[in-house]
């Protein structure tokens, strides 16, 4: 019996209960599950890497579909993804998909994956309704402007982005 190993990379800047429905939903397709937390050279990330990885860590040790899995949270820095992919042994990608807008990048990078590393598989997951328009951007553009954003993160993710940004929320 083979151990199957998918990847799910994110920069999770910062995590929500989106990420942690397709976490839990990825470990229901693979036997170890490395989440590669990524430095988007493109985005100006709120956390740094090493504060992404420990809330990360912090908030898939909570769920219930990650006792007796193998879940790894590991940096994913200077190196494509299917590289990173490759260097860990692993045979799928998982990329999350909330709307038909995400799809035409998504289906773009899967392309030039796949012919970069023919063997290694995307799987794409559809967000779940209850977190269909959840993004990192706008939870902390909520969070900035004093909204509530307990429906989109734990308790802890709202403390430190309510830290970050100085503000009082409902």
């Amino acid at each position: 019996m083979t151990n199957r190993i998918g990847v799910y990379p994110g920069t999770f800047d910062p995590i929500t209960f989106g990420h942690l429905d397709l976490v839990e939903r990825a470990l229901h397709v693979v036997d170890t599950l490395i989440v590669g937390v990524a430095l988007n050279q493109n985005k100006d990330s709120l956390f740094s890497v090493d504060e992404r990885l420990e809330m990360t860590r912090t908030e898939i040790a909570k769920l219930p579909a990650a006792k007796g899995k193998t879940v790894i949270v590991k940096p994913l820095v200077d190196t494509l993804l299917v590289n990173f992919a490759k260097e860990n042994h692993a045979d799928l990608i998982f990329r999350g998909l909330r709307a038909v807008s995400d799809f035409e990048y998504e289906f773009k990078m899967c392309v030039v994956n796949r012919r970069l590393e023919p063997q290694i598989e995307t799987v794409f997951l559809m967000a779940c309704e209850k977190h269909q328009f959840v993004s990192s951007v706008f939870v902390k553009e909520v969070c900035r402007l004093g909204g509530d954003i307990s429906s989109f993160v734990s308790p802890e993710i709202a403390r430190k982005l309510i830290e970050k940004y100085g503000v009082k929320n409902a």
